[in-house]
């Protein structure tokens, strides 16, 4: 049987309202488009570094990190520090005043990534900065399609909605004008084979055609997630994201990777994601991980293209807000000096191999993929590949049963995914492996 590491001691007793009284209250005054996994849904109270605590004071090690958000840990003592000395002294100011905390950390930010991405504008989710980057690509190409792929998730907002491509996600109204959605370079659906040599560049050329049959051949921008994380964690092949960028800007256009959910050392191998495809991107949105869990994200993008937004005003009235800015910097700074990607690739590759084992013991897991601590299983009921999106539900609720928290992502909601803060250790590894161990077993008998 398989035991959570041992913590620190628990949090104080929890003395709020009761699990069935924040029930009553959800369903009375909170939207019903909400949604909760498990049967029974959990209410986590406390939190700390990899570890979350219900109101009972069970302890669960936290495998999917507020979906993808928390990045060095639950109430990290230093990023906490940070934030209440500035909640002590200034909560408030935009932009139209100075403040230091904004310009500190957009330098800090900047130097993590390559020269010329040099401009920073903050928003207050990765949703809102892909529409301000889609608006940027417009404004300084003077060009209005954008290309974006099948399969993505680019968040919830109309013109964010457009950019996504999965039915579960939009609503039946005026979205995506411009919007072209290319083919989806999944090796492991896909037209050609997982390990070809040139997938990459074949699956790049509908890009081309996209530019060549879909719009008026000059076009705005290409968005894309190194590595799709809502859609199963469908990673790029080698050389697709070269080619397709290459397709893009010999169309006038600009490219645009999303790092809302592969940025800041999750993949172990690059601070960035589309590190790992030897791009350079013109833009990059990131947003979750960039705050430890607080509402922050950012545009970085170059000086030439930033000064097209001087057309006109563009105001954000929480962006840069001081106290989100003091949280972002301290997260950066504890990513960097704890050696966070280290961490993500050295604890990512053990995972990965344990994983790799279970899929030689078990069929229904057919694939797992992804880098360092962003992970993903695709389960399927048989050699059609089927997705089993039920035995997935039924695998999170015995993980859940024995401590673990997991999320799930895919079109039809039968990929595990895997992406736990960044400060865990080998021991949370071993115990995940084991949890999933007995989930699997169990689901097979």
């Amino acid at each position: 049987m398989s035991k959570l590491p041992d913590g620190n001691s628990p949090p104080p007793a929890y003395e709020g309202p009761s699990i069935e009284e924040v029930k009553k209250l959800r369903k009375e005054f909170l939207t019903p488009a909400l949604v909760t996994y498990y049967k029974n849904p959990i209410m986590i109270v406390d939190g700390h570094m990899q570890y979350v605590f219900d109101e009972t004071g069970k302890r669960y090690l936290d495998g999917l990190a507020g979906i993808v958000s928390v990045s060095a840990g639950h109430c990290h003592p230093t990023v906490m520090e940070a934030v209440n000395k500035q909640n002590s002294h200034l909560q408030h100011v935009t932009t139209i005043y100075l403040h230091p905390n904004i310009g500190l950390f957009a330098e800090k930010l900047t130097s993590t990534l390559p020269d010329g991405l040099d401009v920073v504008y903050f928003t207050n989710s990765g949703s809102e900065a892909n529409d301000l980057a889609i608006l940027m690509a417009r404004a300084y190409t003077k060009n209005f399609d954008v290309i974006a792929l099948r399969n993505a998730y680019h968040g919830g907002s109309q013109g964010a909605m457009g950019l996504t491509a999965h039915s579960t996600w939009k609503y039946s109204v005026p979205h995506g004008f411009g919007i072209h959605h290319a083919v989806t370079p999944d090796r492991y659906r896909g037209h050609f084979g997982y390990d070809a040599p040139e997938s990459g560049e074949e699956y790049a050329k509908d890009v081309q055609d996209v530019i060549q049959r879909g719009s008026s051949g000059l076009i705005a921008a290409f968005i894309a997630e190194p590595m799709q994380g809502v859609g199963g964690v469908i990673e790029m092949p080698p050389r697709y994201l070269k080619r397709a960028y290459q397709y893009v800007r010999d169309a006038g256009g600009v490219c645009i990777a999303d790092e809302v959910q592969t940025g800041f050392g999750r993949t172990g191998e690059s601070f960035w994601g589309f590190e790992n495809s030897d791009v350079v991107p013109d833009m990059v949105v990131m947003a979750k991980g960039i705050g430890n869990g607080c509402p922050l994200a950012a545009v970085v993008t170059t000086k030439e293209i930033a000064q097209s937004m001087t057309e006109a005003i563009h105001f954000n009235t929480f962006g840069g807000n001081p106290v989100s800015c003091a949280e972002g910097l301290a997260t950066l700074e504890v990513l960097l000096e704890d050696d966070m990607q280290g961490n993500s690739k050295r604890l990512g590759d053990k995972l990965l191999a344990g994983l790799r084992k279970l899929k030689e013991q078990y069929s229904c897991i057919g694939d797992v993929r992804g880098m360092g601590l962003m992970v993903g299983l695709e389960l399927i009921e048989d050699d059609d590949k089927t997705p089993a999106t039920e035995l997935t539900a039924n695998v999170l609720e015995t993980c859940k049963d024995l401590g673990l928290l997991i999320g799930k992502g895919g079109f039809f909601g039968h990929v595990i995914r895997i992406t736990p803060p960044m400060c865990l250790t080998q021991e949370d590894i071993e115990f995940m492996l084991e949890v999933l161990g007995e989930a699997f077993a169990k689901e097979s008998k």
